[in-house]
């Protein structure tokens, strides 16, 4: 039978489980009442996501440490204390666990549904499931360890040991999906390249970025093939990205007239085709003016520089086609004459 002490002990027990549950029902209605109102008012969704998450976890865990202290308290238990502390600390580390769990998935679900809108890239959809497994199977790793030490008593240090020579093993094949991997990281995390944008490689390489997966990227080129670049040997190039700042850029043509040119003149008539060409060719900025620059005396041109303005890289090509037929049309009109490179031949006249 249960003597007076035993009942004492009863009733403390209850009380903690009871104070317990009120601290977990008072824990809920602050959130409830005051912090999730405060959460939503903020501009990112993020802090909505993680509350939602740590919710039920709390106040479980709240009930769980209350449990664990009524448990304690009673004398029935005191033979058992050990193996309820066991049970208690394994129970308690799943909990962390499994609340670890949710909280990375919450994250990664946040991310996917906010982040790639920004960056435009595919590379999130392959490499946040594959990061995740890897933090996740870190966490459990970290657990079973903690567990195995210090619940069962095991000596662990000839199974790191283990580990380690074995992951070393792994990382030493796997090396170069492994660069790839962590190169890709770099490169989206640095906002280095977008799907879409015009680049160009150190070794003149240049096209489209099409993709960038977990182990390359994929560029199209004008002539509509593609070029697929391990993402290592990208993070190591030097990379000309033509759309970092904004796709409108400026398009520099060289060009010369002779020296019987009358300057003025041919300034009014370069500048007058220019700005049709601004005017009337697809890619070109309409409200920019041209303008021209001399910039040399060479060996039979005055030389210059026709500076006009395009909407996107490729639209440089079809501008400067157009530009430089009508350019060349109107100096034969005008009587405007670009010279070629002469040289006079004096031959020495020997006696026979």
């Amino acid at each position: 039978m249960l003597g007076i002490e035993n009942y004492s002990d009863v009733v403390i027990a209850l009380i903690i489980i009871t104070v317990s549950a009120i601290v977990a029902k008072l824990a809920n209605f602050i959130l409830e009442k005051f912090v999730i109102k405060w959460v939503k008012k903020t501009k990112t969704t993020l802090d909505d996501e993680i509350l939602k998450i740590i919710k039920l976890p709390v106040n479980f865990l709240m009930i769980f440490i209350g449990l664990y202290f009524a448990l304690m308290q009673l004398n029935l238990t005191l033979n058992y204390h050990s193996e309820i502390q066991k049970i208690f600390t394994l129970i308690f580390i799943l909990i962390i666990v499994l609340f670890v769990d949710r909280i990375i998935n919450g994250f990664i679900k946040w991310y996917s549904s906010e982040i790639p809108i920004k960056t435009d890239t595919k590379f999130e959809e392959q490499f946040l499931p594959i990061l995740r497994k890897i933090i996740i199977g870190f966490v459990y790793a970290i657990a079973a360890i903690y567990i195995l030490s210090e619940v069962f008593k095991v000596q662990i240090t000839p199974l790191i040991a283990g580990l380690g020579i074995a992951g070393l093993a792994i990382a030493l094949a796997l090396q170069d999906p492994l660069s790839n991997f962590f190169a890709g990281v770099f490169i989206i995390a640095d906002r280095r390249i977008k799907i879409g944008e015009y680049i160009e490689l150190e070794n003149g390489m240049k096209g489209y970025v099409e993709d960038v997966g977990w182990r390359s990227v994929r560029i199209k080129t004008l002539q509509n093939n593609y070029i697929i670049i391990p993402n290592l040997k990208l993070s190591q190039n030097i990379v000309t990205n033509y759309y970092t700042l904004e796709e409108e850029m400026a398009v520099v043509l060289p060009c010369g007239v002779s020296y019987n040119s009358d300057l003025e003149n041919v300034e009014k008539i370069t500048i007058e085709v220019a700005k049709e060409i601004q005017q009337n060719v697809a890619g070109a900025v309409k409200n920019f003016e041209p303008f021209i620059r001399y910039n040399k005396f060479d060996d039979s041109n005055i030389n210059f520089s026709i500076i006009l303005r395009v909407e996107k890289f490729v639209d440089q090509y079809p501008v400067t086609h157009e530009f430089i037929k009508k350019l060349k049309a109107r100096y034969d009109k005008e009587g405007i004459e670009i010279s070629f490179p002469a040289r006079n031949i004096y031959f020495k006249n020997e006696k026979q």
